[in-house]
């Protein structure tokens, strides 16, 4: 069996991984996937955790975060499809529609 350690040592490295990916980049998409890459780090350790104390709720909280992130991906492509149709660009820089 593998040890609890290394899913956290996992879960610790793709969740820098995917902080760094929301705050460096710059390409809406990219940051989406890197938001997704942090949820998904945060579900190996709750079900990690939840295998380690022979505890359910670990699964059971991951299959919600999993539900919630599904939704928040449709919802952030459609936005990205109207963004592109009306500004043509990905760039978070260069996206103002918002301000006042």
């Amino acid at each position: 069996m593998v040890p609890l350690s290394w899913y956290i040592i996992l879960g610790v490295v793709l969740f820098v991984i995917g902080a760094a990916g929301v705050l460096i980049r710059r390409n809406i998409l990219v940051v989406l996937m890197s938001l997704e890459l942090l949820l998904n780090s945060v579900n190996i350790n709750f079900i990690a955790f939840g295998r380690y104390y022979g505890d359910f709720r670990g699964q059971i909280f991951a299959i919600f975060v999993i539900a919630i992130t599904a939704a928040e991906v449709a919802v952030a492509l459609g936005i990205l499809v109207a963004l592109v149709r009306n500004k043509s660009t990905l760039k978070v820089d260069e996206v103002t529609m918002m301000k006042g």
